[in-house]
């Protein structure tokens, strides 16, 4: 996110976006983070970032295009000007990652297109039916994923994860989204029950959707096994990795006064 293009979370409200093991990945080592080329001797390294930064533009993309359309289903014009310039920090950040890839020497739009059908797919499947549907949506589904994607970033280069960091912050979703539906829910607390349903099929269409990208790609999950003086994770830090996604899960959906 831009620094200046919405609030940061109130200080009150926990974030927890930093919770990633540092010292596991391939970027906590010094030699990698001040090495000239990470990819001069290991394309499947290179292959692996090719696919993470698709990943992500193709996301960031989708992302601009659904939070535009949610901004025309808002119940006042605040609400619509606010969601809308959340629409366009994301487009800045797909702006970014295909601006490196162009860097890499490789054309974004072939980076992005394995991704294409998997991400859709997982957009018709949770297509949301009004305003608060979309918000939720915005906070808790795309939040799993952000999570994801926030946990490969351990594992690779300093310049690479400084990149997918930056474009994973919150771009101000996190307390306008956290505002608006605890304001619904006391306003009819009926509504409350019906939003935890569906953050709950969320959460569940959302992780088969990353595992789904990881296992299709073979050079994305290599980032998680490891390579060429790239240690990967272990089993037991990929257990420790899904309880911080579910820990994370279970904290947006507080943040919203709903039940995982």
């Amino acid at each position: 996110m831009d620094a200046d293009a919405q609030p940061k979370s109130s200080p009150d409200m926990p974030e927890g976006e930093d919770v990633v093991a540092e010292s596991s990945g391939y970027a906590g080592s010094e030699d990698s983070a001040g090495a000239g080329d990470p990819f001069s001797d290991d394309p499947t390294y290179r292959a692996a970032v090719i696919d993470l930064l698709g990943a992500l533009a193709y996301g960031e993309l989708t992302a601009f295009s659904r939070l535009a359309a949610d901004a025309e289903m808002a119940p006042s014009q605040p609400e619509k000007a606010a969601l809308a310039s959340v629409a366009v920090a994301e487009f800045h950040h797909f702006e970014a990652l295909t601006g490196r890839l162009s860097e890499m020497g490789v054309d974004p739009e072939q980076a992005m297109a394995p991704f294409i059908v998997p991400i859709d797919e997982f957009h018709d499947r949770t297509r949301p039916t009004g305003w608060l549907e979309g918000l939720v949506k915005a906070y808790v589904g795309d939040g799993i994923a952000t999570d994801f994607y926030r946990e490969i970033s351990a594992y690779v280069d300093h310049s690479t994860q400084t990149l997918v960091r930056s474009v994973l912050e919150d771009v101000g979703q996190a307390k306008f989204v956290v505002k608006a539906v605890r304001d619904a829910i006391e306003a009819d607390p009926t509504v409350g029950g019906r939003l935890a349903l569906w953050g709950r099929r969320l959460v569940g269409e959302a992780l088969s959707q990353s595992q789904r990208v990881a296992v299709e790609r073979d050079a994305l999950a290599s980032l998680l096994v490891g390579g060429i003086n790239r240690p990967g994770a272990d089993l037991a830090e990929m257990g420790r990795m899904l309880a911080r996604l579910t820990d994370e899960h279970t904290r947006r959906m507080g943040q919203l006064g709903l039940h995982a």
